[in-house]
């Protein structure tokens, strides 16, 4: 069994699409998936006329506003490979679903817009996959509008964030007139379940819209002499530029991909699928397949190991039909087999998993065995919570998942209190998912419970899922908080009275936060409460 298990994971390639709002995230999950062969027409994210909106955007919020508020997890077989896929919100105020789903993967699909280049959420992305050692490649998207220039973009990266960018592929065309890409890899023989990185392949691949834009664009490899005839100035600068490249040493490399030095670059556009099925096919060639992974006290689990996951997300009511909460679930050691009973390492509890299912947007279809890599929704598992450990066999437990301190703070308040028991239904739900957190203070009782959240857009989501999910209207009253510290039960009763601040209590864990309107107000507090317990909420633990 050991042996198949090693097989299976060396199939397995699991990766994150990530990158600033709007640099087309979604719209290269759906071409993907279309390249995958796991769809048949790729949609656009605002479903224009009798185009349907992308699989991955579910949420009725997410197809109107033509965002990704939430991650989506696809998986579909390319070649001899199992794909994995997770497209995450791009907008700075659901960055930290987009950190937990970082946890879960091996490596990340970084989107450049071509014409804008590396962006703040961009940025801080970056350094998340550094710091997680994820080796990352990048995109560069929109390159059939108007953009930068390729060398300015290449420079921008590697001066900015110090990873260094091997272009695989090269523009024949500046942005706005593209006409395909030179290859500056080609493959080699299968070995090992890889194929071997091989010299550059001669000529160039020549783009054409599919009709509609809907399906595969078509390419057409063209030999050197042909390019040459038929573009010309674009073909021989492509080539100088390329030849440059691998002067300044910018050629790919395995090795120092996979320890997170060089990022192997691509140029194409999503939205007309060019490129794409470079991106896919690099993907399945050089991104690591699943590994050991290290519990919270820093042992590896072997791959050989019996079963074992953890939860990287929470997610209620995804289908209209299917009334039900999923808990994501990455596998990341043995053999997952629906109907096993496995141990919650958070309170040693035995649970079943009969209902297991694997997901593709809000589609389902029951799964009967998974391996290290693949992600699995576990329905109704509400005893479940985001970061929780379960396994089989050899007791394991995984390290605790991001979670970031707030900077929005609102009080919640429904408006037909027949609707309480609903009304408190749907805050418990949405405070286990990690959509925001739930708060108490004295001052305003149960009735009024007070959100926190990273981003004001989180409260939106909240008051528009009441709605839509529990049938309960409800508005949210913005609070002149703009941080949290932690403190302990005496500071909690000291600072009940105190002006200009709020003390609350967080049923979640049990945690007392003191909410506060500035920085300042800490240093003040401090002085006027001697020895007070005020800590920092900092993300990568409970905080």
């Amino acid at each position: 069994m050991s042996s198949h298990i090693s097989a299976e994971a060396a199939r397995r390639r699991t990766f994150a699409v990530i990158s600033h709002p709007d640099a087309g995230k979604s719209t290269i999950t759906e071409a993907l998936a279309l390249h995958g062969r796991a769809i048949s027409t790729a949609g656009a994210v605002h479903g224009k006329g009798d185009r349907k909106g992308v699989v991955s955007d579910w949420m009725s919020m997410e197809q109107d506003r033509g965002i990704s508020i939430t991650s989506a997890a696809l998986q579909f077989e390319y070649r001899d490979c199992v794909v994995n896929l997770l497209d995450t919100p791009g907008h700075a105020d659901f960055s930290e679903d987009t950190y937990r789903v970082l946890t879960a993967v091996d490596a990340a699909v970084m989107l450049l817009d071509a014409a804008k280049g590396l962006e703040p959420q961009t940025l801080k992305l970056f350094e998340v996959c550094r710091a997680r050692r994820i080796p990352v490649i990048t995109f560069v998207n929109k390159w059939d509008r108007p953009a930068k220039d390729a060398l300015e973009l290449i420079e921008e990266i590697e001066t900015r964030i110090g990873i260094k960018p091997t272009p695989v592929t090269w523009p024949v065309g500046v942005g706005g007139e593209f006409r395909g890409v030179i290859e500056r890899i080609g493959f080699g023989e299968w070995r090992d379940g890889r194929r071997e990185v091989g010299p550059q392949v001669p000529g160039m691949v020549r783009y054409e819209r599919s009709p509609g834009g809907e399906r595969s664009a078509i390419a057409e490899q063209l030999g050197a002499a042909e390019a040459a005839a038929q573009f010309g100035a674009d073909y021989e600068r492509a080539q100088e530029e390329s030849e440059l490249l691998s002067e300044v040493e910018a050629d790919f490399d395995q090795k120092t991909f996979e320890a997170g030095q060089t990022t192997p670059t691509l140029f194409g556009a999503a939205l007309v699928h060019f490129g794409v099925g470079q991106l896919l096919d690099l993907l399945v060639d050089i991104a690591p397949s699943p590994f050991s992974r290290d519990d919270a006290k820093g042992e590896p689990r072997e791959l050989e190991t019996g079963f074992s996951g953890f939860v990287f997300k929470s997610q209620a009511n995804m289908n209209a039909s299917h009334r039900d909460q999923l808990a994501f679930i990455r596998v990341c050691s043995g053999r997952f087999e629906r109907g096993m009973q496995v141990v919650q390492a958070q309170g040693g509890r035995t649970m079943s998993t009969k209902y297991a299912q694997t997901l593709f947007g809000s589609a389902r279809d029951t799964v009967d065995e998974a391996w290290p890599g693949d992600i699995v929704g576990l329905v109704n598992a509400t005893g479940l919570s985001v970061g929780d450990t379960i396994y089989q066999g050899k007791a394991v437990e995984y390290p605790p998942l991001p979670a970031f301190a707030p900077e929005h703070f609102g009080a919640l308040q429904m408006h037909d209190t027949s609707k309480a028991k609903r009304f408190r239904r749907g805050i418990a739900q949405l405070d286990a998912e990690g959509v925001v957190q739930v708060l108490y203070s004295e001052r305003r009782g149960e009735a009024t419970p007070v959100l926190a959240a990273v981003g004001p857009l989180q409260f939106e989501v909240t008051t528009a899922r009441l709605q839509a999910e529990f049938d309960v209207p409800a508005t949210i009253s913005n609070l002149p908080y703009q941080l949290a510290r932690l403190t302990d039960a005496e500071g909690a009763a000291r600072l009940r009275t105190a002006p200009g601040v709020e003390v609350f209590s967080r049923p979640r864990d049990g945690a007392f936060l003191v909410a506060l309107p500035n920085k300042y107000r800490i240093q003040t507090i401090q002085n006027d409460y001697p020895g007070i317990k005020l800590e920092p909420l900092l993300a990568g633990g409970q905080g």
